[in-house]
């Protein structure tokens, strides 16, 4: 009974032992493999989120993908950061620029002039060894501040000197870093704004053109409005409606370019001269140069532009859906009322020569999604609604330079006869059908039926006819402007 116990006891044992390594080996395979799973979604992880970025998923990315694109976003906003600071300086912040601030209303008249100058000095320049080239050298910080004309007193006398009152005022002081949280420039070209206001909540966006050592400026403003049969105040504005222009012509010069001092003291070449007689018909050439073009998400992006279309050359028209007003080598256009389903498009044109055309336009926004703003000392008062700040959409800047003269069947003619053929004609059959015509009004009121030569008329050339059509289209179209008879007379067109 011994040896049976024994030998039960050692086969119980040996048994244990066989089921416990089994177990072991077991649990061994199962954590092996466990670890080689969890190994191979380690290294196919990055690719997923890669791949599925712009989708949502619940797994997060890992922090070394969330740096990597931070990073390339700094990097862009620290190149775009440069590029616009390089600009401002090498365009605007080059000194004092002394111009006459006019203002229009809504319907084109003249509410207010000012001779003001708008000073942009760069100072704490990395480079003092060479301060008379200011293009050469990197400035730190650039003052903004405007000096008004408050008074003036004029002397009859030659040997004398006028002397004038002037008042300077600090706007802003801009550096590298906080540019282009108000301001965006595309080229030559400069935006300030869309901005509100704080005194009377009204959107001011600032359009700005330079060429040689002069600019032009353009400030439209618009204001809160309601339709018709709403009452105002008594819900959110429902779009916001232009009612006022403000216009500087701008040089670095001793004095504000009037056109007297033109007269006696003519700019240098390649420097403009804002007050020139400029014909309607000046504006429609064959147009070609470059275009710079930025979006929120686009960015900067460069154009070539070979020959301007149709549809594009909105320089050369007066839409009745927009308010326009031309003044000689300046055509300003701004929508009449942005509402929030649309986006209002501000233009400014300008020939600063008869072979250069510059323009630049921007896409504004505003009164976009209204939140109600939560009182926590009146809970009663829950008629509150904020909006966010109107925000630049869109920036276009063309520098186009003329290459030649629009075709005969590209230019705009409109002629007395009512023949179905609209296309000019040539110098034999205008002469041939004024003589037609001439010839039948005399045949009904000769009464003895004789007719004059042919030699006789005298034919009209396609180049005046053409020139007579194109002019009296353009003033047609500039008669649209809704500009007051007294501002078109002053034009010296």
């Amino acid at each position: 009974m011994s040896r049976l116990r024994i030998w039960f006891y050692v086969f119980i044992g040996w048994s244990c032992l066989t089921t416990v390594s089994v177990v072991g080996f077991v649990l061994q395979s199962n954590r092996i493999q466990h670890q080689q799973q969890q190994q191979q979604q380690q290294q196919s992880l990055p690719t997923t989120v890669l791949a599925s970025s712009s989708s949502s998923s619940s797994s997060s990315p890992s922090p070394q993908n969330n740096r990597e694109s931070f990073d390339e976003q700094e990097q862009d906003y620290d190149d775009d950061a440069s590029i616009q600071w390089e600009l401002f300086q090498k365009h605007h912040a080059r000194g004092c620029w002394k111009g006459i601030w006019t203002t229009y209303d809504y319907i084109g008249d003249v509410q207010d002039e000012t001779v003001a100058s708008v000073n942009l000095l760069p100072s704490n320049l990395e480079d003092d060894d060479n301060d008379d080239d200011i293009s050469d050298n990197i400035a730190v910080v650039v003052d903004h501040s405007h000096t008004i004309v408050i008074g003036a007193k004029r002397s009859d006398c030659k040997t004398c000197f006028d002397s004038m009152e002037q008042r300077t005022f600090p706007v802003a002081r801009y550096t590298r870093d906080n540019l282009l949280q108000r301001s965006r420039l595309a080229g030559i070209s400069l935006v300030n704004g869309p901005s509100l206001l704080r005194s009377s909540g009204v959107m001011a966006t600032e359009l700005v053109l330079k060429h040689g050592d002069g600019r032009v400026r353009v400030i439209f403003n618009h204001a809160p409005v309601w339709a018709q049969d709403v009452e105002p105040g008594s819900c959110p504005p429902q779009g916001l409606k232009l009612f006022r222009v403000m216009l500087s012509r701008e040089a670095l010069r001793d004095t504000a370019p009037t056109a007297d001092v033109e007269r006696e003291d003519p700019p240098q070449p390649g420097n403009p001269i804002f007050f020139r007689p400029v014909p309607p018909f000046h504006w429609h050439k064959k147009w070609s140069g470059t275009s710079w073009t930025w979006g929120p998400q686009t960015g900067n992006r460069g154009w070539s532009i070979d020959e301007i279309e149709e549809t594009d050359a909105w320089h050369g028209i007066t839409p009745v859906e927009c308010w326009n007003l031309r003044l000689g080598s300046i055509h300003m256009q701004a929508p009449k009322v942005i509402t929030p389903d649309s986006v209002g498009i501000c233009r400014l044109a300008w020939l600063p020569d008869d072979d250069t055309l510059l323009r630049v336009e921007a896409g504004v926004s505003a009164l976009q999604q209204p939140l109600p703003l939560a009182d926590d000392d009146d809970d009663d008062n829950n008629d509150m609604i904020g909006f966010e700040p109107p925000r630049l959409t869109s920036l276009r800047c063309d520098m186009l330079q003329k290459t030649g003269e629009l075709d005969l069947s590209e230019r705009p003619f409109r002629g007395s006869s009512t023949t179905s053929d609209d296309q000019p004609k040539d110098d034999e059959e205008v002469g041939r059908t004024s003589n037609t015509i001439t010839n039948k009004s005399d045949n009904d009121d000769d009464d003895d039926g004789e007719t004059e030569t042919k030699s006789d008329r005298t034919t009209i050339s396609t180049a005046t006819a053409l020139s007579a059509a194109t002019t009296v289209s353009s003033s047609s179209s500039t008669n649209q402007n809704s500009e007051p008879e007294n501002l078109r007379d002053s034009l010296s067109l």
